[in-house]
């Protein structure tokens, strides 16, 4: 058993070294190497010994082969084979319990992080068994966290948004929302990035961090959303007139909420014309039909109306010196 500690120490030993080089100072790398190469060759030796003798038919030396190497691996073997079907138990009740009640997505995160840390309990229970000292793997492990969490500084930060995106909710998917300068629909939220359809069947994949640090438009959330259409008429048109007419225009709109009010509102006095806004309210899943109805009515009818729409002119006055000095 002794042999099998020293030989399983000393794997500890150097991968913990070639993990984290800088955590050691160069002095103590030498030395902790030197007696690494040491303690290996001395479990090899005493392995290659024992396995002669078995093979040669020395009882004593099966016997010691059996209690020093094969039972232990056997143990190992069982106590990791036992142990990742009960973190593996373990991950499914609380990954699904939390898919059904909060989100498929964080279900699955959460299945695979239970079933991790039971596996590095389990090892840690294991080392702990053949009579190694697991608490230095705090230190290890603090160390490792470190030098990772400033490595991986952008991810960590993304995948902390990540979480906070799937225990808040702000949207969901198929939600259109405003990301930023980025707009669409939701096609997936992962742990780090969220992937958006735009209406021109564009996939933006943008970095949660950037989302969770922005503000956000929803324009799926409310129930209902107003179309604006703005529209300007000519100076010589009059006021009621025009109101009456774009009332009209906007009275049977196909695909409009009828419990909802409509509004032609006056705007101001623009530089050449008279600026209205023409407000429907309606669904957002047909909000871009309506829009499209509503400016196709207003247009229509304004131009039954004789109502015209101008557009932006400007007048040049040139001075006549100016004109013959240029001819000349």
């Amino acid at each position: 058993m002794h042999i099998f500690k020293r030989f399983f120490a000393s794997l500890v030993v150097s991968s913990t070294l070639i993990v984290l080089p800088s955590v050691l100072q160069a002095e103590d790398a030498a030395k902790a190497g030197a007696q690494v190469a040491s303690d290996l060759q001395e479990a090899s030796q005493g392995l290659i010994q024992k396995a002669k003798a078995a093979i040669g038919g020395d009882s004593e030396a099966f016997q010691g082969l059996s209690e020093d190497y094969l039972m232990p691996a056997a143990i190992v073997i069982i106590l990791m084979i036992v142990g990742y079907m009960v973190a593996s138990f373990l991950g499914r009740i609380i990954g699904g319990t939390i898919a059904k009640r909060v989100d498929k997505t964080l279900g699955v995160f959460a299945a695979k992080m239970v079933r991790n840390l039971a596996m590095f309990a389990i090892l840690l229970g294991v080392l702990s068994y053949f009579g190694i000292d697991v608490t230095s793997f705090a230190a290890i492990l603090a160390a490792a966290g470190f030098a990772v969490g400033m490595a991986l500084q952008g991810t960590l930060g993304n995948f902390a948004a990540g979480i906070m995106l799937l225990i808040f909710r702000p949207f969901k998917i198929d939600d259109y929302v405003k990301l930023g300068e980025c707009e669409g629909n939701v096609e997936e939220i992962g742990m780090f990035t969220t992937q958006i359809n735009t209406l021109d069947n564009r996939r933006l994949i943008i970095p949660n961090g950037q989302i969770y640090g922005e503000s956000m438009v929803h324009y799926t959330k409310n129930e209902l959303r107003r179309v604006d259409v703005n529209v300007g008429a000519e100076y010589g048109a009059d006021l009621k007139h025009t109101r009456r007419t774009l009332e009209t225009a906007i009275e049977n709109i196909v695909g409009a909420e009828s419990s909802a009010p409509t509004q032609v509102y006056l705007c101001d006095l623009g530089d050449s014309s008279v600026n209205w806004q023409c407000r429907v309210w309606c669904k957002p899943a047909v909000y871009w039909d309506v829009r499209e109805r509503v400016t196709e009515s207003v247009k229509e009818s304004l131009d039954k109306a004789g109502i015209g729409i101008p557009f932006p002119q400007m007048d040049v006055n040139v001075v006549g010196k100016v004109l013959a000095k240029a001819a000349a």
